[in-house]
């Protein structure tokens, strides 16, 4: 069974920093697109952050600078740095999967970041 288990979300000060860690099991990790997306309240999904198999890196403009997404393929986990935080950031961050290829993508549970002003 494919899992993928986030962690790392709470509460904090804007201007502060998270760190998002995923961690999956049941698939071959390197070889997934690994993704970080965010959902508030009343709006749409967005694409937050991507590294490929290969290791390129890609964010949303509202988070580029900010934001650094990483994995580690030893420990089959990928991370979101956040920085800077703003309350704009609070939403629920959802780890995602992604084979180039293949019919489906693999979703974590979510994990929730609020960001106090």
């Amino acid at each position: 069974q494919v899992q993928l288990v986030e962690s790392g979300g709470g509460l904090v000060q804007a201007g502060g920093s998270l760190r998002l860690s995923c961690a999956a099991s049941g698939i071959i990790f390197s070889l997934y697109t690994m993704n970080w997306y965010r959902q508030a309240p009343g709006k749409q999904q967005e694409l937050v952050a991507a590294v490929t198999s290969g290791g390129s890196t890609n964010y949303a403009d509202s988070v580029k600078g900010r934001f650094t997404i990483s994995r580690d393929n030893a420990k089959n986990t990928v991370y979101l740095q956040m920085n800077s935080l703003k309350s704009e950031d609070t939403a629920a961050y959802y780890c995602n999967a992604h084979f180039p290829g293949l019919g489906h993508d693999y979703w974590g549970q979510g994990t929730q970041v609020t960001v106090s002003s």
